[in-house]
């Protein structure tokens, strides 16, 4: 528990300055949407060229954990997509009730608990899931949104349009220009990087900082759906996950445990960025992602317990 916190901890206490500074009127009402807004088209981006210029391809090849990991990931978020799609008829929320459901939070707490309980060598796991959850799960949310903006347009619009938009989208571009990076072989410049270290590390307390600011604002949209949300990704994600790395494919016990421990982890904030950018209603993931993490201090709790030797 107690490692658990350690990790937890900090995060709260950026959710709880970025409260304050709201309540207390330190930052005004349109500090969340611009701090968003920073993170998305400046920290995220430099974030994700950097990790996938830089990822070792090779490392990143573990056929096992990428099936049990990306599995438990993908059938959450299309089981919740599909669902909500029915029910609200909106692909676009749909979409982003999804992430909320499948999006692990492998940067901010995924790296750290994994190196305080797998060793250095759980470095490797944590920054494949956050290579998938970032370019795989985001990538497909942002292209089902961008085809749900643009499907009354007629196909050949809509195509157009979409094709159109994930290109202007630089959560989109940034991986890919990585890749392009990573494949083309050149080393990157040590001003470059530095760079893009800076941008980068800027990401995740920023996001949590606008996550403060925004449940500081009264709410306007709905947020009764949350609690389903939290159980979608505090324990049919790691069933699943589990039932694929340990019983499916029988996985080494060290990438087995990583899978289930990855996916296990509480939602991340790309999914209150994309509600942001998006301009669409926030409330309900705002509160999915805070249930979540305090979720979260029980089952990875549950989790430690029974991966440890």
């Amino acid at each position: 528990m107690s490692t658990v916190l350690n990790v937890l901890l900090p995060i709260f206490g950026l959710i709880l300055v970025g409260y304050i500074c709201r309540r207390t009127n330190r930052l005004g009402p349109t500090a969340a949407s611009e701090m968003n807004r920073f993170v998305v088209w400046l920290g995220l981006p430099a974030l994700l060229f950097s990790l996938t210029a830089k990822a070792d391809w090779a490392q990143i090849w573990q056929p096992g954990f990428l099936l049990a990991f990306t599995g438990g990931m993908l059938a959450v978020f299309l089981v919740t997509l599909a669902y909500r799609w029915k029910t609200t008829g909106s692909l676009v929320d749909a979409s982003i009730d999804g992430l909320s459901a499948g999006y692990a939070n492998t940067g901010y707490i995924g790296i750290p608990l994994c190196v305080l309980v797998l060793g250095e060598d759980g470095m490797a796991p944590a920054l494949i899931a956050s290579l998938l959850v970032v370019c795989v799960l985001f990538g497909l949310a942002v292209v089902c949104i961008e085809v749900g903006l643009q499907s009354k347009k007629g196909l050949g619009g809509a195509i157009v349009q979409v094709v159109t938009a994930l290109l202007k989208n630089p959560l989109v571009v940034a991986p890919l220009l990585g890749a392009a990076w990573a494949f083309g072989g050149v080393q990157m410049p040590a001003a470059l990087d530095e760079f893009l270290r800076l941008l980068g590390a800027a990401t995740v307390p920023c996001a949590l900082v606008s996550l403060g600011l925004f449940l500081a604002q009264r709410q306007s949209g709905p947020s009764e759906g949350a609690w389903p949300l939290v159980a979608l990704k505090l324990v049919l994600q790691p069933l699943v996950t589990w039932f694929i790395a340990f019983v499916l494919l029988d996985l080494p016990p060290f990438w087995a445990h990583a899978a289930l421990l990855l996916s296990a982890l509480p939602t991340g904030t790309g999914p209150f960025m994309l509600a942001e950018y998006y301009q669409r209603q926030a409330a309900l993931v705002s509160r999915a992602i805070l249930f979540s993490t305090l979720g979260s201090l029980l089952t990875l709790s549950l989790i430690l317990l029974a991966i440890s030797p």
